[in-house]
C-alpha cells in the first residue's frame, strides 16, 4: 500500500485547480469533472494531489485534508488497520465508489482505494 493521492475538499474548485496546477507544476489525470479531479506530477515523483467540491464552505473543526492509500487488495488492507486502530466511517456509498473511508486512532479520516493490479 502506497500513498496515492492527498486529497483536497474545496469550495472554490476552479480557483483551487489553477493554483495548485501553477504551484506544483502538476497536470490533469483526466479532466476536470463534477467538481473532482486528480493532478498528477509530470515526473511521476511525486503523489498525486486531489481536490473534491463541496458546495458550501468549511465549517467546524475537521480538516478538508485527507490521505488516499491505494491498495491492491482493499480487503486485507482495511483488515490490517483495523486490527492497528482504525475504524470503519459511516459513509454515503455509492454503488460505483471504488474506496471505503476510515478514521485513524486520532479521529482522522483516509480512504483505502482500490487500484488495479501492476
Amino acid at each position: 500500500m502506497k500513498i496515492g493521492s492527498i486529497v483536497i475538499r474545496c469550495h472554490q474548485f476552479e480557483k483551487m485547480l489553477a493554483f495548485w496546477q501553477a504551484a506544483l507544476g502538476y497536470v490533469p489525470r483526466e479532466p476536470a469533472k463534477g467538481g473532482w479531479v486528480v493532478l498528477t506530477d509530470p515526473a511521476g515523483k511525486g503523489p498525486n494531489l486531489s481536490l473534491d467540491q463541496a458546495p458550501e464552505r468549511r465549517t467546524g473543526k475537521r480538516s478538508w485534508i485527507h490521505l488516499d492509500l491505494y491498495a491492491e487488495d482493499p480487503e486485507a488492507e482495511i483488515r490490517r488497520l483495523t486490527a492497528l486502530g482504525a475504524k470503519p466511517y459511516p459513509w454515503r456509498h455509492q454503488a460505483h465508489d471504488d474506496f471505503e473511508v476510515l478514521e485513524d486512532p486520532d479521529g482522522n479520516l483516509f480512504c483505502v482505494v482500490q487500484v488495479p493490479k501492476i
